[in-house]
């Protein structure tokens, strides 16, 4: 069909979309029952008008997202922008949090305007005002009560316009069927019309600008571009949303759901525990009386805290995991739907918006592995019924709650010299003093301590250490390293590192004492003897082999025979037998 012969239809097929849009006096904003869920505004509780996507693929009035208070807005100068009016809160990016998911969503400079428009929801609610309106006028004459509707045009027909319908040329081809029919099949289309020229249907895809067009805009605006048929390219983008769901969310959600039975197993066997402790302690306690009955109490306390304080958090990591779930579900659902009942349009039109969506889930979303999740049954607690408890009441009591669950992140170093300076074939040594959540030593051994020692500079020199557990929550850790350098040491209990841990490890090589004497010059510490030698530049005429005063090459001052070094109180410079750092002429025998 032509750009001219298509004007006088598309015409209509506006009106129609407008109606559909919920501006049509017929629309139902009355608070009527609404059988079909997808027609319906989260917010408003009304049919959708003028529906929205947000970025997390949740969809809302544009007016109800109009009104949702800002979370957080842009600044400038340091000075928050509150959008107190209309037109800063148009033209001011900002964020909101979605009343659906909580998620925090980021709209555009424009507002909701600049948001997707949802398509598939304005079908939903253009299909539960057909199935509750008793009658539906013409699109065409818009006298007569409509009862047929062209599958091409998308436009509802009474009777007499339906057959003139049929009659023309460029429209009896087109597929004509019964509204009721198509009630009972639950789903119709509509076409998707160009926001900047009304009338004209998104046929078109354009490449470089990765958004369906209408001819005319391709004509126009995208001349230079790329634009295919949107019949075309749909199958290429789909592709990827439907790569994105079957291979990314399906399995995310299958490993959700695991971890979810996980968390709810650990609190059954949690609060299990919790009952056969409390069991415990109350059949110590009875025979004891008075003070005895107090301290019972006490304990239970103590127990019902430790309950609240893990419960707290396997509650907590439920929550994260069913956000996780909705999260997952509520795209794979939402993109299998667009997929399923959408239209090559209605698809290109929401593809960018699903497919930020589905790419955030998959790569950024919260996915825990089953094994790591929920660590925690209870049997980190305990109770001991023999330990000195102080007194109640000025009478001695026993029976104390512990937690032995060791805090890496609490840990410490004693000796941290230790770990941050060592000498060549010295043996060094620092402590390991394992903590709990609340700062105090452990009162026990037995944790998984794990320490390594690699050369930064040479990844195959490595240092084995000694660990010796002092049974009472501390480690003893010795070394000895052998190649002089810089060394990363990691100090890990229950393969997480302590606090300050991975240290950096400087080793200096070994103190090389002096060989030589600290003379003035050869010639006078030997008595004049000619083979006397000297590791300093100096030298002597008439066979003398050292140094002498005065003569060339003697450093004007004492200095050491073996390394030429100035400095009584230094380290030898001989790196290697007879040799120094810049001259390699001379040992010294005296």
């Amino acid at each position: 069909m032509s750009v001219s012969n298509e004007n006088s239809v598309k015409d209509v097929e506006t009106k129609s979309a407008l109606k559909e849009n919920g501006t049509s006096p017929r629309s139902r904003d009355n608070g009527e029952s609404v059988n079909n869920s997808r027609a319906v505004c989260r917010v408003c509780k009304r049919l959708y008008r003028e529906p929205k996507i947000l970025p997390c693929l949740h969809t809302f009035c544009a007016d109800c997202i109009r009104q949702l208070e800002p979370f957080s807005v842009s600044t400038i100068n340091g000075k928050a922008l509150l959008p107190e009016n209309e037109f800063i809160r148009d033209h001011v990016p900002f964020t909101v949090l979605c009343p659906e998911c909580d998620s925090e969503v980021d709209l555009p400079t424009s507002g909701a305007d600049g948001l997707t428009t949802d398509h598939l929801a304005l079908d939903e609610v253009f299909m539960e005002t057909l199935l509750n309106e008793k009658c539906v006028v013409c699109d065409l004459c818009s006298e007569g009560d409509a009862g047929k509707r062209c599958e091409v045009c998308c436009v509802n027909l009474c009777e007499f316009c339906s057959q003139a319908h049929r009659r023309q040329k460029r429209t009896s081809s087109h597929s004509i069927q019964s509204l009721e029919d198509l009630k009972a099949q639950g789903r119709l289309s509509r076409p998707v019309l160009c926001a900047l020229h009304p009338g004209q249907e998104l046929r078109l895809f354009c490449e470089p600008c990765d958004a369906p067009v209408c001819l005319e805009c391709a004509a126009t605006f995208h001349r230079e571009h790329r634009c295919g048929p949107a019949r075309e390219v749909v199958h290429r983008h789909g592709d990827r949303l439907r790569e994105l769901v079957a291979g990314g969310l399906r399995p995310r959600l299958a490993t959700l759901e695991q971890s979810l039975r996980r968390v709810e197993l650990s609190q059954e066997e949690l609060g299990v525990r919790a009952d056969a402790l409390a069991a415990e302690v109350r059949a110590f306690a009875r025979g004891y009386a008075g003070a005895v009955e107090a301290h019972c109490r006490g304990l239970l306390r103590r127990l019902e805290e430790l309950r609240l304080q893990r419960r707290n958090q396997l509650h907590l990591q439920g929550a994260q995991l069913r956000q996780a779930m909705t999260d997952a579900a509520g795209a794979a659902d939402f993109a299998e739907r667009l997929l399923t009942c959408g239209t090559d349009a209605e698809i290109l039109a929401a593809k960018a918006v699903t497919l930020r969506r589905l790419t955030q889930v998959v790569e950024t979303g919260y996915n825990p592995s089953p094994a790591a999740v929920a660590p925690d049954d209870g049997s980190s607690i305990c109770f001991v019924p023999f330990e000195g408890a102080g007194e109640v009441d000025g009478y001695p009591v026993v029976g104390v709650i512990h937690t032995k669950t060791v805090d890496p992140s609490k840990c410490t170093i004693q000796g941290e010299a230790g770990v941050q300076l060592g000498r060549e074939g010295q043996k060094c040594e620092f402590t390991l003093v394992c903590r709990d959540a609340s700062g105090e030593q452990m009162g026990k051994g037995g944790d998984a301590v794990l320490v390594s020692i690699v050369h930064k500079e040479k990844k195959d020199c490595t240092v084995e250490a000694s660990i010796v557990d002092n049974n009472n929550g501390s480690y003893c850790v010795s070394y000895t390293p052998a190649v002089p350098g810089p060394y990363s040491v990691w100090v890990c209990v229950k393969a997480q590192h302590v606090k300050g841990s991975p240290f950096v490890l400087t080793v200096k090589r070994k103190f090389r004492r002096h060989r030589g004497m600290f003379h003035c010059c050869s010639f006078c510490s030997s008595g004049g003897a000619k083979e006397a030698r000297c590791a300093c530049p100096g030298t002597m005429p008439g066979g003398f082999q050292g140094c002498g005063h005065g003569h060339k090459g003697h450093p004007g001052q004492p200095h050491w025979s073996c390394c030429g070094s100035l400095v009584e109180a230094s380290e030898c410079l001989v790196r290697a037998v007879g040799t120094v750092p810049g001259s390699q002429l001379r040992t010294v025998e005296l």
